[in-house]
């Protein structure tokens, strides 16, 4: 089979990859949800006029010439907290005392705030040291959103602040392409789960708990489906239910040529399988497909390929799922450290590497196993680096990485 291009597979899993249908979700529930609709003020934020320091609320002209050395005293006739409300005006020559997001009491145009004041908590009388013009230190009505105003558009990836934007106007269940469910299946008769010692020819399964994790730091509702024996029946039992349940499957192992794995079998019988080979290492062999409308990722066995699938091919499906723009992780160009060799061999290398910032430039270093199984140096890495077919690029050079995490410095 004739090598691909990493671009052909990553459009062969786009074609398949419709957003989800939008809903209504509790607000909780909304982080790293596509926004489907956009969302308008119906009230003005903030609501009424208020202080935006402890202090007190006065007349500016009151205290137009107040100073250290020239103090004005004015009698304080009431105290306002925040979420009291403000019954006694300022009349000519009064004050009152007020907390930071207090609404502000009629008759006051301005806030001195309490360090430029002298007289106790308990004061009847307070001295301002200072003067204020009208408007200082006060939140108007509607200063940070106007009724009518679009306050987050449709297509925005809500992160925490928009979430607290759509709370303040009273949204409590925005409408949003929710997060894709992923359900995560291994798949051997080799794979040890649950702690006892290995019998020959068995293996720890490791690649699950990784795949579900990398999956869910990638924004994606990924749970653990576990794992199922080599036994036809309950081997396309799982994946038929897992289709079900699911938005997306995905499993490891069994993707290779010549491969005469069991679940490559079952897979070829219930869904719409593409076996591929792509031009990139690790990584090369690579399943994609449908089963009763869910797509099914079929990723490498080896640990290190499954996660460079996931991340080149797995993210970019997903991420089409949940509606999101930005469908591939962030590619940045870094200054390659040394050791970023390879040799020849006709594909795209994808070197793990650990970037971190140095004088304001991404510096990307190798780990030190680049091996498709050697998992334990490939944890240390942050980061791909994007090797073109040739002999690498030199130390010092500009190196395209695509970022796994945020880069540490």
């Amino acid at each position: 089979m004739a090598l691909i291009p990493l671009a052909e597979a990553r459009e062969h899993v786009l074609t398949h990859c419709a957003p989800r249908a939008p809903l209504a979700v509790p607000l909780d529930d909304a982080l790293g949800c596509v926004l489907a609709a956009a969302v308008s003020a119906g009230e003005p934020v903030p609501p009424w006029d208020n202080s935006a320091m402890d202090g007190f609320a006065v007349r500016s002209a009151d205290v137009a010439g107040a100073s250290a050395d020239r103090p004005v005293a004015l009698p304080v006739v009431a105290t306002v907290a925040a979420g009291a409300a403000a019954d006694t005006e300022v009349g000519p020559g009064q004050a009152i005392r007020i907390m930071t997001g207090a609404p502000m009491p009629g008759g006051a145009d301005a806030v001195v705030m309490v360090e430029r004041t002298r007289g106790g908590p308990d004061a009847t009388v307070v001295e301002v040291l200072e003067a204020v013009v009208s408007g200082r230190n006060v939140r108007t009505a509607g200063s940070d959103i106007a009724p009518g105003q679009v306050v987050v558009d449709r297509g925005t990836l809500l992160g925490p602040a928009h979430l607290g934007v759509l709370a303040s106007v009273n949204v409590r269940r925005p409408f949003v392409t929710p997060r894709p469910r992923l359900g995560v299946i291994s798949t051997g008769d080799e794979l040890v789960d649950d702690g006892r010692p290995l019998a020959p020819g068995e293996i720890r399964e490791s690649n699950r708990p990784m795949l579900v994790a990398l999956a869910r730091s990638f924004g994606v509702d990924a749970i653990d489906l576990g794992s199922v024996a080599d036994d036809r029946e309950a081997l396309s039992a799982a994946l038929v239910e897992a289709a079900a349940t699911c938005d997306a499957v995905a499993t490891s192992g069994g993707v290779s040529m010549g491969d005469f794995d069991l679940v490559k079998v079952v897979l070829g019988e219930l869904a719409d399988m593409r076996w591929m080979q792509i031009a990139i290492r690790p990584a090369k062999p690579f399943a994609f497909g449908v089963l009763d409308g869910t797509p099914v990722f079929g990723l490498p066995g080896n640990p290190v390929s499954s996660l460079v699938s996931l991340s080149l091919l797995g993210v970019p499906g997903l991420r089409r799922l949940a509606g999101r723009g930005d469908l591939d992780l962030p590619r940045v160009v870094a200054v390659a450290g040394p050791g970023l060799e390879r040799r020849p061999d006709g594909r795209t290398a994808y070197q793990r590497v650990v970037c971190r910032w140095v004088q304001g430039r991404l510096h990307a270093h190798p780990v030190r196993g680049q091996g498709s199984h050697q998992l334990a140096s490939a944890a240390d890495a942050n980061a791909l680096a994007e090797l073109p077919d040739g002999d690498g690029v030199a130390e010092g050079a500009d190196v395209t990485v695509v970022l796994l995490s945020a880069p540490s410095t």
